[in-house]
């Protein structure tokens, strides 16, 4: 599941379903013959190719758990002036064919065979790896503990936000903690600011046990947090980060 990305064919994939999952971020499942399976973390290339010829290609996090099937969910946030996110979100309807290649990576990426107890931090559509990591887990009834902190500009930016909390509802489920750092909403039980080393050590991010730690969002947020986390204590090797865009959504 790690060769060399020119090595990897384009397929081509159907799309069989389309969901919402705020006001600009939609989940579109794709039907993928031959797809050789997938580790949670991992992404593909997708590429659309115009009439005239002209080629757009971008990255796109996996989000759907990992393993076999011929089915994988792509969580993708509308950019401004995006051309490709912006095909998905408007044009893009069930039964459409598109050409993906995959699956890409082998840093960025865990497998309950190699389960050391799981801290998770995320930043806006940084959430959508994330969750093929929390969709693997539920599935293999992983009982090691897992912790997962996820700062959204607002609440109704929060990617998944049902399934969220019925993952952590399950017996040994993820300890979930959201933070909004734009203005959270009356009742609002979560932290409230961006993430720092207080937050961390009061969420009990700590190095005790030597979990594995993914951090994924936007470059400057990831760069801070995996900071705090190696000052913590965590071994750098242990921390494993993925940027995106720099406000947070996917990088067109």
């Amino acid at each position: 599941m790690n060769a060399p990305v020119a090595s990897i064919p384009w397929l081509v994939a159907t799309v069989v379903a389309i969901r919402s999952e705020t006001a600009s971020v939609k989940t579109m499942t794709f039907d993928v013959p031959c797809w050789p399976g997938h580790l949670a973390g991992q992404h593909v290339d997708l590429r659309l190719t115009a009439e005239d010829g002209y080629v757009a290609q971008r990255s796109y996090s996996i989000a759907s758990a990992g393993g076999l099937g011929s089915r994988i969910d792509l969580t993708v946030d509308l950019v401004a002036d995006g051309e490709v996110s912006g095909f998905l979100h408007e044009e893009l309807t069930v039964g459409d064919r598109i050409e993906l290649r995959g699956p890409i990576g082998g840093y960025f990426v865990w497998s309950p065979r190699q389960d050391n107890g799981l801290l998770l931090v995320a930043g806006g559509a940084g959430i959508v790896p994330l969750m093929s990591i929390l969709r693997t887990r539920a599935s293999a009834k992983s009982k090691r503990p897992a912790r997962l902190l996820y700062s959204s500009r607002n609440a109704d930016r929060i990617i998944y936000g049902d399934e969220l909390d019925a993952l952590a509802a399950l017996p040994n489920g993820v300890v979930l903690t959201h933070t909004i750092t734009r203005g959270a909403p009356p009742g609002w039980r979560g932290e409230r600011s961006r993430i720092g080393r207080v937050m961390l050590t009061r969420r009990e991010f700590m190095p005790a046990d030597d979990p594995d730690v993914f951090v994924c969002g936007p470059t400057a947020f990831v760069e801070t947090v995996a900071g705090h986390l190696v000052a913590m204590g965590h071994a750098a090797s242990k921390v494993r980060t993925e940027r995106f865009g720099p406000t947070g959504e996917q990088q067109e």
